[in-house]
């Protein structure tokens, strides 16, 4: 049962942008641009968390809005707004 707390998807595909930020992140160093090789400061680190959930937010609520424009219920649009995968 823990399993399922932990399978809803909280954001589909980033952004080019998120993308680096993504990398930036799991690498704990800049991986492009002139600071590159150089660590993250935690305010940069910060930013680039922010901005990711800035991303995922988005997601959601365009696959939400989505699935109401289809007619779908608020519990049924809730629900593939979180799903994993294109929807």
């Amino acid at each position: 049962m823990a399993k399922d707390k932990y399978s809803k998807r909280r954001w589909s595909i980033p952004s080019k942008r998120a993308k680096g930020y993504a990398e930036d992140r799991k690498a704990k160093v800049h991986t492009y641009g002139p600071k590159e090789g150089k660590e993250l400061t935690d305010y940069e680190a910060g930013i680039r968390s922010g901005y990711l959930q800035a991303q995922s937010d988005h997601a959601g609520m365009y696959k939400y809005k989505k699935a109401l424009a289809e007619g779908k219920s608020k519990q049924e649009a809730r629900a593939i707004s979180q799903t994993r995968g294109k929807k």
